[in-house]
């Protein structure tokens, strides 16, 4: 038994080595200019400023925190957010209703930059708008959890070291990535073991993605090998109790 349990834990270096088929000095043209857009549930944080903070108040949410601008610039923790609903449209105040859903973050801000000018509310305003919940999911053998991404850009390399990386005990050649396109659930599969995966087009992530994983076949092995070796433990104590008081009463 301890033989097969030592065989299923053996794993090949080709099963979970990166990027196998680059060398020193590997050069990959990338194709991939990924730059996230807004979709509905997205929570955005909106801050407005310029030289005269009376003119730029009542275009903010109320923030929380006893930071100043200084914090509202900085983490979200206290910041009351825009959360776009499934028309995908926020309100704003004074400005009313924006659509946002398909726009970047940057073209967010010029609109905004152009309607406070328009309007002549503010003469030269400073717009700033970031991502509040931009995160990647995780789901297989090694754990559920949710990563955030402060930069808004992140690929699938860089989420999978986020995570903590994959066991050894983890398929590389077939992690899904699953993301809602136009209203349906698409899945993709990709190999981090070949330098092919900086050019697929779930290479870049985007907000709300998730990975799943799966266990290599030796794993599912390896475990029900252990939960029989734990009975076998455990009904081999048994009997040897039994035999020993069976000699000792045989013995009286």
């Amino acid at each position: 038994m301890l033989l097969v349990l030592s065989a299923v834990s053996c794993i090949s270096p080709k099963k979970v080595l990166y990027l196998q088929d680059m060398g020193q000095d590997s050069q990959i043209q990338l194709e991939n200019k990924y730059e996230a857009r807004i979709s509905a549930n997205d929570e955005l944080r909106i801050i407005i400023t310029c030289d005269n903070e009376e003119l730029s108040r009542p275009f903010n949410l109320n923030y929380g925190g006893n930071g100043g601008m200084g914090s509202m610039m900085g983490g979200s923790g206290n910041y009351m957010g825009y959360l776009v609903d499934i028309y995908g449209n926020i309100q704003m105040p004074i400005l009313g209703e924006l659509h946002v859903a398909g726009k970047t973050r940057l073209q967010l801000q010029d609109e905004i930059r152009h309607m406070l000018v328009a309007g002549e509310y503010i003469e030269n305003p400073f717009v700033m708008v970031r991502f509040n919940n931009y995160k990647v999911f995780f789901l297989g053998p090694d754990g559920g959890k949710a990563i955030t991404i402060p930069e808004e850009r992140c690929t699938f390399l860089e989420a999978l070291a986020l995570s903590g990386d994959l066991s050894n005990f983890t398929r590389r050649d077939r992690i899904a990535v699953l993301r809602e396109v136009d209203g349906k659930m698409t899945m993709r599969y990709l190999d981090p073991r070949n330098s092919d995966v900086f050019n697929d087009p779930y290479y870049m992530l985007q907000q709300n993605d998730i990975v799943i994983t799966q266990a290599i076949r030796s794993a599912y092995y390896r475990e029900e090998l252990s939960y029989w070796t734990s009975w076998i433990a455990v009904l081999t104590s048994l009997t040897s109790i039994t035999t020993l008081i069976a000699f000792i009463k045989n013995q009286k």
